[in-house]
């Protein structure tokens, strides 16, 4: 089984690729090789693990045949430019986002057009599809029956994509399964470019002896999901068999992976309770509009039935997606807890 993943050089990308090398099997099958592919460098090697690993950096349109150069079975669609890139520039976005995607789907139906197989394509779409407007106002809790109304150009993209993908599957071009991430905190290491960066930032650059800023009125709701809990969820929908009834992906929806709702002003008093004072008034509050603009438009409580139908659950608390962080990345901790 050769198994592509594209952003595989980002942070979920190297997670997905570590969780797909340690077991060294999907849905049961052993995994051949596993085909990196990041238009910048990253690790060559699948964390140390003995599954074979092709490694292919540059813009994903231009490597297209040497992705499949061999039948391509899985494809873990994540590289993606992200929501601040995108509302700063919308060229880059539809680029990034949709060009790409396309041509990825384009790829896979020449390969079963042509006797090939038919790729299981796992594309990871975003809360962002979905946004409060006075015409059709959010329900109290999102579900996938809910009607996305995007106020980004990401969150646009991403449904451009999914709708794409859905059609794709119909004609029976490939085995499309959409899986739409909440706010992934805490993530490691540096800043990126996402409106929602933040909510990673005042935890993370705390607890490295940094200063961080908080943009939003701490009183707004966010739905959050740890890494350790997206992962599991874009493996289980991956792996998942089509059919009706639990652990069966049942119909062409979409699948909202679960949420922990929780407000900004409840992460501030987490990291407060757990690093103490010193760490925590290392966050200020400055207010931006723009930034409040996005993420304030993303829903905040989700009805997880559908996920829970495959198993999957929300992360219990902050407090145990924190103790995740601490543990997962003691390194990155130079301001020691209390």
């Amino acid at each position: 089984m050769r198994i592509v993943v594209t952003g595989a050089s980002g942070f979920l990308g190297r997670l997905l690729v570590g969780a797909l090398a340690r077991t060294g099997t999907f849905g049961g099958e052993p995994i051949s090789r596993l085909v990196l592919v990041d238009r910048v460098g990253g690790p060559g090697t699948a964390h140390g693990d003995e599954v074979p690993v092709q490694v292919v950096h540059g813009e994903l349109p231009e490597h297209l045949d040497a992705v499949f150069a061999e039948p391509v079975d899985v494809l873990f669609h994540l590289a993606a430019a992200v929501s601040a890139e995108c509302e700063a520039d919308f060229d880059l976005g539809m680029r990034a986002n949709v060009d790409v995607t396309r041509a990825l789907l384009e790829a896979a139906r020449a390969q079963s057009g042509s006797g090939g197989p038919v790729t299981r394509v796992l594309f990871a779409s975003s809360v962002a599809v979905y946004g409060s407007h006075p015409a059709l106002p959010l329900p109290p809790a999102v579900s996938e029956t809910t009607v996305p109304v995007p106020r980004s150009s990401y969150g646009t993209q991403k449904l451009m994509c999914e709708q794409l993908i859905a059609d794709c599957t119909r004609r029976g071009f490939v085995d499309g399964r959409v899986v739409r991430l909440m706010t992934v905190a805490v993530r490691p290491g540096r800043p990126n470019a996402a409106a929602s960066g933040f909510l990673s930032g005042i935890v993370r650059e705390p607890l490295a002896g940094l200063p961080a800023v908080c943009p939003v009125d701490p009183a707004l709701e966010v739905a959050l999901s740890s890494p350790r809990r997206t992962i599991e969820g874009i493996l289980r929908v991956a792996e998942a068999e089509r059919g009706t009834g639990p652990g069966y992906l049942e119909g062409p929806l979409p699948v909202n992976l679960p949420a922990l709702t929780v407000s900004v002003a409840d992460i501030l008093a987490t990291l407060r309770q757990v690093a103490g004072d010193t760490v925590a008034d290392r966050v200020t509050l400055a207010p931006d509009p723009a930034v409040e603009a996005i993420v304030g438009s993303w829903p905040a409580v989700f009805d997880h039935r559908r996920a829970a139908a495959l198993g999957l659950g929300p992360d219990p608390s902050f407090l145990s997606v924190l103790r995740d962080y601490l543990t997962d990345h003691p390194d990155a901790v130079t301001a020691p807890p209390d």
